[in-house]
Parts: C-alpha cells; structure tokens; sequence
C-alpha cells in the first residue's frame, strides 16, 4: 500500500537517492541535505514522499514566494511508475498550495526530458512559450 504523506528531513537519504537515479534530474549543491532542511522549514506543508513497506518510492519539492507554487524534483523510482503516485505527488502539493490561497503553480523541466513533459501535459499542466526563464548566480560556485 503506497501512503503520501508530508516530506521531513528525516527523509532526505532516501529522497535524494531516488533523485540520483532518476534521469534527467539535475542536482546541485543547492540540494545538500541542510540546503533542502531550509528550504522544507520555510515551505512546511507543501513537499511530499510517497512509501510503501519498503521506504520512499517517490517525491516532490514544492515552494512558495506567497504568490505562486513552485514544484520541484518530482520522481518517482522506476519500478512504481504508471501507477498514478506521482499524480497523487502533485495532488497533494497543488492542494496544500490551494489551502494557502495559491492557484497557480510552475515548474521547470529538462528540455530533453520529454517523459517528463509527457507526463505534466497529459496532467493538465501547459507550455508557456510567453516568458523566458533566467538565471543570476551571485556566488562562485557554478553548481548551485
């Protein structure tokens, strides 16, 4: 039985190991474990992991300016795929964001991650082709 609940730091080795295998998925220095600490203790509520008797079998980052969502690393690991957990991944983000006041979420995906953007399209979610997305790095480290 898969169970979606809210994402804890305590869940952070096994997040990020699913990260690591999921293809396409870029991970920076941004996503060290203290990195992602913070970013769940300005974001409570809105990050989930879905589980089953054997431990973390999906994921997702979500976030907030106050304004709009912001999902992040959806995955779920390979052989749990087609089974609508990670729908019900961004299910439970979009609702948690709903419940603040926030209707409109955006996400970034991977020019070659054509799964991916499979998967979002067939869920209702849109290409935007009107804006352009840039990038500041104010520090040093180019893998942040």
């Amino acid at each position: 039985m898969t169970v979606i609940r809210e994402m804890d730091i305590s869940d952070y080795d096994a997040v990020i190991s699913l990260w690591g295998q999921t293809e396409h998925m870029s991970l920076r220095d941004a996503d060290s474990k203290y990195s992602i600490g913070l970013y769940l203790q300005r974001n409570p509520g809105l990050s989930f992991v879905a589980s089953d008797s054997r431990g973390v079998i999906g994921a997702v980052l979500v976030g907030t300016d106050g304004r709009r969502g912001y999902l992040q690393h959806l995955a779920v690991s390979s052989e749990h795929r087609g089974q609508g957990i990670g729908r019900q991944l961004v299910a439970a983000s979009v609702k948690a964001l709903a419940v603040m006041g926030i209707a409109k979420t955006h996400l970034f995906v991977s020019g070659e991650n054509v799964e991916a953007q499979r998967f979002y399209e067939q869920s209702g979610w849109f290409l935007r082709n009107d804006v352009r997305m840039y990038s500041f790095n104010s520090s040093t480290n180019d893998n942040v």
